[in-house]
């Protein structure tokens, strides 16, 4: 992989991971509209630890406050009622699902997933599901309100994007739609409960490529240089879809979703992109 393709690809990876359009389904659909290699599904894990970074660092304050009053929790009963007590449970159900298929469905993963026929499927499907949830969505509930339903349902959704092209902020924001939640609540649910499972599958990847290219340090540096490209652009994506939930629909990604899985089918079925 060239230093610019490593560039672009986490630029891409950055601006994705957040948005609610996929990045890996954008890690494998990029390279090949472009006529570059797949990066693999383990490159496409560990460059998300750079927008692991991201989140983490731009939720600094709430993440902080969450630990801490979580883990004095087990010690003070009257804290368990707080807030922050609270969602430190969320998360902690939330990332089992993700985690448990991640791990059985893993082979899969790194292989017939990423098929294009697949990955333009699912933009297109669940393009039109989340514009099912924004239309109907009673859009009144903030994020100081859910409950530890709603961390399990939105837990079972984020497992969805296992499935390239689903989109795990997407497959969340929809689900948190659908619970209720006003679309700048369900993305920053979306993104407290993200942290997790991009950590665990950032370091299972980077676990992965470090055995596979021990003395590779050409390829490092380049997975390198992506992963700080990602955490750049994911940061500047959370602030972005955060500020633009807040006065606008998701339609315009709904839109995009589709155009964007359509045309990989169509290039993929006519034989361009393989």
């Amino acid at each position: 992989m060239s230093f610019l393709e490593a560039i672009v690809l986490g630029v891409v990876q950055g601006l994705t991971e957040f948005l609610p359009i996929s990045s890996t389904g954008h890690l494998r659909l990029v390279p090949a509209f472009a006529g570059w290699e797949d990066p693999g599904a383990l490159f496409t894990a560990v460059v998300q630890i750079g927008t692991a970074a991201a989140v983490v660092i731009y939720f600094w304050t709430d993440l902080s406050r969450i630990a801490v009053v979580w883990l004095a929790s087990f010690q003070q009963p009257s804290l368990r009622r707080e807030f922050d007590a609270r969602m430190g449970w969320y998360i902690v159900v939330a990332t089992i699902p993700i985690s448990i298929f991640g791990f059985f469905l893993r082979d899969q993963i790194e292989t017939g997933a990423r098929n294009i026929y697949l990955i333009g499927s699912a933009l297109i499907v669940l393009g039109l599901v989340l514009y099912a949830a924004d239309r109907t969505s009673k859009r009144a509930r903030t994020v100081e309100q859910v409950t530890l339903r709603d961390g399990v349902l939105v837990g079972l959704a984020q497992a969805l994007a296992l499935v390239p092209g689903v989109s795990r902020s997407g497959a969340t924001i929809t689900a948190g739609l659908f619970l209720g939640m006003r679309r700048e609540a369900a993305a920053r649910f979306s993104f407290l409960l993200s942290v997790p499972a991009i950590v665990l599958s950032g370091l299972y990847g980077l676990f992965g490529i470090l055995s596979d290219r021990e003395g590779d340090e050409t390829g490092l540096l380049a997975l390198a240089i992506a992963t700080v490209f990602a955490f750049v652009s994911g940061y500047a994506s959370i602030a972005f879809l955060l500020r633009f939930l807040a006065k606008n629909s998701t339609f315009v990604f709904v839109v995009y979703r589709i155009a964007l899985g359509a045309v990989a089918l169509i290039l993929f079925g006519a034989g361009v992109i393989e």
